[in-house]
């Protein structure tokens, strides 16, 4: 078809040259001191033709004899950068594929045949390649001095292009990750604080964080890391709840005293404050340390709600109520007895409101109730042992010392 097209253009040529030119009479003349010559148009103009293709001829000639230096070396400073994009693509793969001596010898390769080549120098993101790719295969080599140094040489040379500012941000970040690889979470943090507000929230950089903070003990950061990280999607639902939960409880096993402990709890987010588990965790902790009516009234929502938690949560609540249980008002009775009615063959319940009514001395009551829970085989020893050592101590106010002594001995036996 192409060819086709080519002689319709020629033949169209043709008939257009024999068409303008056949009827042209003209003549060109030229005079020179006594001299004259004449030309028909026609050759002139061909000759003129001839003449600006052989001298546009010579002129390209010259410029490329001229220029075959200039030409020789583009061409050798261009294969010495196919050599030094070829080397720091072998150092990639090296490095993915494990071998990391021989990656941290192609990005030295790739580093020193760019360093050779001055028009090479320019392109800065190619070196902080380089030198991160040889401060990651150092790395893995247990090489910190290497590493460290390569490392530093990167920063510097990135920070003063910006076309290598986002090559700037991943040495960054590597850093931190390395850090974090020799349990150094200061250092970590250090890095990790000194990103831009928007490389700091990035999901890697989260990451890094959340661990940084949990390596140096600070479980109140890395419960708000990782309440960041869950909104972010960095992990699944039922991971995210998982570890918020861990560092929740986390944070309030830290607390030292109760308004240690009050201080915590109000940090937290609602939500947390709203899972059974956490807040059993933390009235649990505020009687140990003392706080029992705070401990009750973090507890107090989920009781008047008890028909809408699941087995597991109701037992978490039921059982910090009874650790709970010292001093307990009046006020408690209507909501746990109802809670009995609801849930009759639930060991946890049946302990939480025995051991109530048994603190408020309504020992016939407290008894059956306290001996389900013993007979409960679903529920935890630590729980029927408490059981029966309520049991136990009812005896003794009954003077029943054979009943004591039975219960004394059944519960040493959940040990």
């Amino acid at each position: 078809m192409r060819i086709a097209i080519w002689f319709v253009l020629l033949f169209a040529a043709a008939v257009v040259a024999a068409t303008t030119l056949g009827t042209n009479d003209g003549l060109v003349t030229f005079y020179w001191q006594s001299w004259r010559i004449d030309l028909s148009l026609n050759l002139f103009l061909i000759l003129l033709i001839g003449t600006c293709f052989v001298l546009v001829t010579v002129i390209q000639a010259v410029s490329g004899l001229l220029g075959l230096p200039q030409r020789a070396h583009a061409w050798r400073v261009s294969r010495r950068d196919r050599s030094a994009q070829a080397a720091l693509r072998d150092a990639l793969a090296q490095y993915f594929g494990g071998r990391y001596s021989r990656a941290q010898r192609s990005a030295q390769q790739a580093l020193a045949i760019q360093g050779d080549t001055p028009e090479l120098t320019q392109d800065n993101e190619f070196t902080v390649l380089g030198h991160l790719l040889a401060a990651g295969s150092a790395h893995r080599l247990q090489d910190r001095a290497g590493r460290d140094q390569a490392l530093r040489q990167a920063l510097e040379l990135s920070s003063r292009s910006p076309a290598a500012r986002s090559a700037e941000e991943g040495a960054r970040l590597l850093a931190a990750e390395w850090a974090l690889d020799d349990r150094d979470a200061p250092r970590a943090a250090e890095l990790l604080a000194a990103l831009p507000v928007g490389v700091a929230r990035r999901t890697h950089a989260l990451r890094l964080k959340l661990q940084a903070a949990r390596l140096a003990r600070q479980p109140q950061d890395a419960l708000k890391t990782a309440r960041l990280l869950a909104k972010h999607q960095g992990f699944s639902k039922v991971a995210a709840q998982g570890l918020l939960r861990s560092l929740a409880f986390e944070t309030l096993d830290t607390a030292h005293d109760a308004d240690q402990l009050r201080r915590a709890w109000l940090q937290f987010d609602p939500v947390d404050r709203r899972d059974p588990y956490v807040a059993a965790r933390a009235a649990s902790r505020a009687a140990e340390l003392g706080g029992v009516d705070e401990a009750r009234g973090w507890l107090r929502p989920f009781w008047d709600r008890i028909g809408e938690l699941a087995g597991d949560e109701r037992a978490a609540v039921a059982l910090a109520l009874v650790s709970a249980m010292r001093g307990l008002g009046p006020e408690w009775l209507p909501r746990l007895e109802a809670a009995a009615q609801a849930f009759p063959r639930d060991g946890a319940v049946a302990l939480a409101v025995g051991s109530a009514l048994a603190e408020r001395q309504l020992w016939g009551k407290a008894r059956r109730l306290l001996e389900q829970a013993c007979a409960d085989t679903e529920l935890a020893a630590a729980a029927r042992r408490k059981a029966w050592l309520a049991l136990a101590q009812l005896a003794r106010q009954e003077d029943d010392e054979p009943r004591a002594t039975r219960a004394f001995e059944a519960a040493a036996r959940l040990n």
